[in-house]
């Protein structure tokens, strides 16, 4: 089975809105994948449900082949389902090895003795500077996060949702408020990961997506519109009359 992440009929109602509708949805092993669509397609409403933050009004979910569609957030991300948000949920007066720390022994179930001497975790704090030294953020390991331009507090979350080790990586909108200048960084972490992370990316920056995704999901109105390579959505004609225009013909 080469499915990280399934779904399968996945539907949600807020009374008589339906904001998902018999989703059907495969993230493959290792993919890149991104999911688009315009302002109240229903993207973070299908994120929600598969991070479990909201609970669907009926379908089934798999990670890994595993159902987990009563499972809690926590159960999750101990199952190896990692997201990073569209507005960051950093610790900002902390610094950033303090921030990737903590995600490291949470995952290692030391979480709350953490503030006790440092030395006594050293295999935390030096796993959490390999990662901000593959994500270039070594440097800045000691600066609170609200010193750091917006651009690198998006890769110090890339960071702290590393630290948990997943096999899912859902990033929402990892490019949302960072300057375009900036936005290539993130890009070239992306393309750094680990090939084994099925990574799914909720973006409205087309030309990221395109540079990143090998393969792209189209939804509107609930419903997934298109799925195919990006040269195939490029020249989808109905994704470019809901979506898209006429940028990417």
């Amino acid at each position: 089975m080469n499915a990280a992440l399934e779904v399968r009929k996945l539907c949600k109602s807020f009374g008589a809105l339906k904001v998902a509708d018999e989703i059907d949805f495969c993230l493959e092993r290792g993919a890149r994948h991104a999911l688009i669509g315009p302002n109240g397609a229903g993207k973070t409403t299908f994120i929600n449900m598969l991070t479990g933050r909201l609970r669907p009004s009926s379908g089934q979910m798999l990670l890994g082949g595993e159902d987990i569609t009563e499972l809690g957030q926590a159960a999750r991300v101990k199952r190896g389902l990692g997201r990073t948000f569209q507005i960051n949920t950093l610790f900002l007066k902390l610094p950033v090895i303090d921030n990737v720390a903590l995600s490291v022994a949470e995952r290692e179930g030391v979480a709350w003795r953490m503030f006790r001497a440092a030395n006594a975790h050293r295999g935390v704090i030096d796993e959490s500077m390999d990662l901000l030294q593959t994500l270039g953020l070594a440097e800045d390991a000691r600066n609170s996060v609200a010193r750091l331009p917006y651009g690198k507090q998006r890769l110090v979350e890339i960071a702290v949702a590393l630290g948990l080790k997943p096999r899912v990586l859902l990033l929402d909108e990892p490019a949302a408020g960072v300057p375009s200048l900036e936005s290539h960084r993130i890009l070239e972490v992306l393309a750094a990961l680990p090939g084994d992370i099925a990574i799914l990316i909720i973006e409205h920056d087309m030309d990221l997506v395109f540079r990143f995704a090998r393969r792209i999901t189209v939804l509107a109105q609930g419903a997934i519109l298109a799925e195919g390579a990006p040269a195939e959505i490029a020249e989808n004609q109905r994704v470019r009359e809901v979506y898209l225009g006429e940028r990417h013909v």
